[in-house]
């Protein structure tokens, strides 16, 4: 911590980071107050959106990119590509000239080129992979999409061409290269910590192409970054970008309010009017491409019996619970896609809500007097749940009328998920935000066979199901896809995997100096082309 920020910043409690008043910064240096800590600095090895916010999106680039607070595909470190005839070739032409970051701990000597690609994903699809080897890690991401079982040859045919050929078509292949997990690594960064035996900093110490460059991290508190001057696509408009880490939301909209940092995350809907008042605030809104839901462990007794997974979705009030959580800025879920999304299924209807059925279908799977679980409860706000606790209160005492006794858990959130994907969870409480803006991201990567161990917490392998996303991942023509995942939905609601609970308009809240900010439709934060006035 330098000297001008120690001695401006004050306490605000004990656990959160001290922060300087905004006037005590020079007036390109941003602070963003974040919601949760990262689980590292690798994007191929996460999902989570905090993770991503602090890494994939300051610190990296794709192939190709989504345009900023929009869903079209525009060059990235790629400057164009093709595909072949037969949707199984994908050829990328490298961007000229672009530099990866120099910092205390790696002086690059070269320029992208197509062994950073290749090194990227080979670490990601094949166990042979030297690096992966002497740093085992898993790439859920890659492997949920199956991407590690369809990319059947990777090379360059030359150093600024990288291709993939594929075993079957998917037609969301070149989305998928926009997405956070495919952020590029540098090669020469990874050789050198190989060769050091120090492999596990790639993970802590990250070297990227983005507009920002990593400086440090301090667990729980604080993440600094710096603009980087060579960035390909132009230095940023702010100096210094700061993450704030601050759990607390109520704690996030005083610090907003009193000038502590400029933009906050996620405001529960009680905070958003007050935040709407205040005359040194702006907030930003949309309808989120997100589900909240809670995932039922098929593979734990008893809900691999489908009569116990519909009382559970009969049992729930869930128009009461999303009045209560999410206070009119929520719609209650049906299906496992947000109604904006093309071929959501408006024919399928809901569970309805019924305790007195809940409970005749507990007795017909052989327990008339109910049982004993766990519920976990959402240890952080995300889009898709603004209060997690509250959820689980409400939640639990609707278990209650029918006779669920539920314990509620909670963990710290890379535990959670850690936990969650080693099948730990009975009824866990997740969310998604689209990452792509098609369904495949949310029907294979949540629910799919492939992501059994990954995403889908549930453990759910249904052989009609997965066989319905598969084929329509194959399928080029959008209305033959959209029957198929139609058909999917109705598989779905059917067998009950889970608990659909809500679709939540997202907020944006920040001060009135910043400017250049749009709201990503995939719900990430970026901070490049943003501005204080």
């Amino acid at each position: 911590m330098n000297k001008l920020f120690r001695s401006a910043c004050h306490t605000v409690a004990a656990s959160l980071v001290m922060l300087a008043p905004i006037g005590a910064y020079a007036a390109t240096t941003l602070i963003y107050c974040s919601e949760g800590s990262p689980e590292g600095f690798d994007p191929g090895r996460y999902t989570a959106g905090t993770t991503f916010n602090a890494s994939s999106q300051p610190l990296f680039n794709r192939l190709v990119e989504f345009e900023t607070g929009g869903t079209r595909l525009v060059p990235g470190l790629a400057e164009r590509w093709s595909v072949s005839s037969d949707g199984l070739v994908y050829t990328f032409h490298l961007r000229k000239g672009v530099k990866f970051h120099s910092t205390e701990w790696f002086k690059p000597t070269r320029e992208l080129n197509a062994d950073d690609v290749v090194f990227t994903f080979d670490r990601m699809v094949n166990k042979e992979n030297a690096f992966q080897k002497a740093v085992p890690a898993s790439f859920e991401y890659a492997s949920d999409m199956g991407l590690d079982t369809n990319i059947a040859k990777l090379d360059k045919p030359d150093a600024m061409t990288v291709r993939f050929t594929l075993k079957t078509v998917d037609a969301a292949f070149l989305a998928n290269m926009a997405m956070d997990f495919a952020s590029i690594h540098s090669a020469e960064y990874a050789d050198k910590l190989l060769k050091a035996g120090t492999g596990i900093e790639l993970n802590t110490k990250p070297v990227g192409t983005g507009p920002f460059v990593f400086r440090r991290y301090e667990k729980d508190a604080q993440i600094r970054y710096v603009a980087f001057e060579s960035f390909w696509g132009g230095k940023a408009k702010i100096d210094n970008l700061i993450f704030a880490i601050t759990v607390d939301s109520a704690v996030r909209a005083q610090k907003l309010k009193a000038g502590e940092c400029h933009m906050s995350a996620y405001p529960k809907p009680a905070e958003v009017e007050v935040l709407k008042k205040d005359p040194n605030l702006k907030l930003m809104s949309q309808n989120g491409l997100n589900v909240g839901y809670l995932s039922l462990n098929v593979k734990r007794k008893p809900f691999d019996s489908l009569e116990v997974r519909q009382a559970i979705n009969m049992a729930i009030n869930k128009k009461s619970l999303v009045d209560a959580v999410y206070q009119g800025a929520g719609a209650v879920a049906v299906n496992p896609i947000p109604p904006t999304m093309w071929s959501y299924n408006r024919a399928v209807k809901d569970y309805e809500y019924n305790p007195a059925k809940a409970r005749a279908l507990l007795a017909k799977a052989g327990y008339p007097n109910g049982f004993e679980t766990k519920l976990w409860a959402l240890p952080v706000q995300r889009p898709y749940n603004p209060n997690g606790a509250q959820a689980a209160e409400l939640i639990q005492a609707d278990l209650a009328q029918v006779g669920i006794k539920a314990q509620i858990v909670k963990y710290e959130w890379a535990e959670y998920l850690k936990r969650a994907k080693a099948g730990e969870s009975d009824i866990g409480m997740f969310g998604w935000t689209g990452d792509n803006g098609d369904p495949d991201n949310f029907m294979a990567t949540l629910l799919g066979c492939a992501a059994v161990g990954g995403s889908n917490y549930g453990q759910w392998c249904d052989k009609e199901y997965d066989g319905l996303i598969q084929q329509a991942k194959q399928t080029s023509d959008q209305s033959a896809r959209t029957k198929l995942y139609e058909k999917a939905q109705v598989v779905f609601k059917r067998e009950a995997p889970w608990v659909p609970m809500a679709h939540s308009v997202v907020y944006q809240p920040m001060r009135k100096n910043v400017e250049g900010y749009k709201m990503s439709p995939f719900g990430s934060v970026q901070f490049y082309g943003v501005s204080l006035k």
